[in-house]
């Protein structure tokens, strides 16, 4: 399988201070892969980096395409959607609203329509709160809104942050199913952060793991679940 993204020597950091250190890693296309490491290991700022958010060194290229040296919306414009922590809706705005500002770069308003629909059909709970303000919403919806308007862009290529936390298991599950069946349905290639490595490495085919901005260890996902030594050390479970 051929790869959508691919990183080389990439280091990234704010100001003055490197957190990502020589970073190398491919991302095949219509797969899903997760970036795991403990708190502070640079995983956030390993997806900020991708989007150009910050200053950063190395590498990138999109489909073969270098794309290091755009600004993030032409970065955007290029198929890569970042879905952030925090979940970032606008909580002012209406859900209908808020998937609408999600495809506002489309030019098909017809097709921007149907995927609005669709979306739905995803995240049935968004149908029925299409009129409610999403700071109203509780927190597995709003993460769930987050999404959906992300998916708004058509992108090829989604970036995960920790889409997982603070909601309850629950929810969690639903929302990792719905990752599944947009991967597998729409073939969009997934890049996960996330801190519940288990759930993680479990929907995952590929996984690269992060200690201290360093990369210090890749490999199939399943096995790395199934390494006990792993778990232990990096892991936590």
């Amino acid at each position: 399988m051929a790869s959508l993204l691919e990183v080389d020597g990439l280091c990234a950091g704010y100001g003055a201070t490197e957190v990502i250190h020589d970073l190398s890693m491919r991302i095949e296309e219509g797969s899903i892969t997760t970036l795991l490491g403990a708190n502070g290991a640079g995983k956030t700022t390993t997806l900020r980096a991708l989007c150009k958010m910050i200053r950063t060194r190395g590498s990138i290229r999109l489909a073969g395409e270098t794309i290091d040296q755009l600004a993030t919306e032409d970065i955007v414009r290029r198929g890569v959607a970042h879905v952030p922590d925090g979940r970032g809706t606008f909580g002012s705005l209406t859900t209908e609203e808020n998937l609408r500002l999600g495809g506002y770069t489309r030019r098909d308003r017809r097709a921007a329509a149907a995927d609005q629909e669709r979306m739905y059909d995803y995240f049935p709970r968004l149908r029925e709160r299409r009129q409610q303000q999403a700071g109203t919403m509780s927190g597995g919806e709003q993460q769930m809104l987050a999404i959906a308007r992300a998916l708004m862009l058509r992108p090829r290529l989604l970036l995960m942050d920790e889409p997982s936390f603070g909601l309850a298991p629950l929810i969690v599950r639903e929302i990792f199913s719905i990752m599944k069946t947009i991967n597998e349905n729409d073939r969009v290639t997934i890049l996960l952060v996330e801190q519940n490595a288990a759930m993680a490495l479990k929907l995952a085919s590929h996984a690269y793991l992060l200690e201290t901005g360093r990369l210090v260890l890749s490999g199939e996902a399943a096995a790395l679940s199934n390494d006990e030594a792993v778990r232990r050390s990096y892991l936590g479970y």
